[in-house]
């Protein structure tokens, strides 16, 4: 399965089977149910691009599937010198964007989650209370990234988030490499001085030593003064 799909494709092949240009050529040729296995791979990433430009879940869904559908009426227009995830993604881009702009956001300059995977907390042992911080912090970072612009959002989301290039994004967005640039490293600093402002005040209540590892401690230090007065000479 490949990075970013959704889940198994019922369709006869799955989705690592085959490259993009070959779906989209057999696609065109009649096997429509093949478009499953393009849906599959880029759900993730289209659902993050959608967020980001709207912040709204249900709208992000609208998005994607009528960007879907765009790309499918479309597919003929597809040229197979591009890349197909590039292609599909300005859909998504465009599709957002115009919703943006119907429910009056046009008055924003530039183009102002996520899910469990925003951030990857690596874990590797099953410990609540590491994935109690994982979540928090996954929670906080998600929050913090609402609060951008949207200009600045969609770039941190396009290249930090969803890994791709700066030539990939600037195609993308429509804008030069130089305003991703400057746009992601603004993000960054913006990002640095929000999670900074919102945790600096918890600064003295961070590493806590909690109840449950106090408990741990004191009766480990009891076992073992149990187990030296029984082990000392009378």
């Amino acid at each position: 399965m490949q990075a970013g799909d959704c889940g198994t494709c019922t369709c006869r092949e799955s989705s690592q089977a085959l490259s993009d240009i070959e779906v989209v050529r057999r696609v065109r040729e009649g096997e429509t149910a093949l478009f499953e296995i393009l849906m599959r791979r880029y759900n993730q990433r289209l659902y993050r691009i959608a967020r980001a430009i709207l912040k709204d879940d249900t709208e992000a869904e609208d998005v994607m599937q009528q960007a879907y559908l765009n790309a499918y009426v479309h597919l003929d227009q597809f040229a197979e010198r591009a890349s197909f995830s590039t292609w599909l993604t300005k859909i998504a881009v465009y599709e957002a964007l115009a919703r943006s702009a119907h429910r009056g956001a046009a008055a924003h300059t530039g183009f102002e989650s996520a899910d469990d995977s925003m951030v990857r907390v690596q874990d590797t042992k099953p410990d609540p209370e590491h994935q109690a911080f994982a979540t928090e912090l996954r929670t906080l970072l998600e929050s913090a990234v609402d609060r951008l612009s949207e200009s600045h959002r969609v770039v941190f989301t396009l290249r930090l988030i969803e890994g791709l290039s700066t030539a990939e994004a600037a195609e993308c967005l429509g804008i030069s490499e130089e305003n991703v640039k400057t746009r992601l490293h603004r993000a960054r600093a913006l990002l640095r001085a929000d999670l900074f402002a919102r945790t600096g005040a918890a600064t003295s209540s961070a590493f806590q030593f909690h109840l449950s590892r106090c408990n741990r401690v004191v009766a480990g230090v009891f076992a073992k003064i149990t187990a030296a007065r029984a082990a000392a000479p009378s």
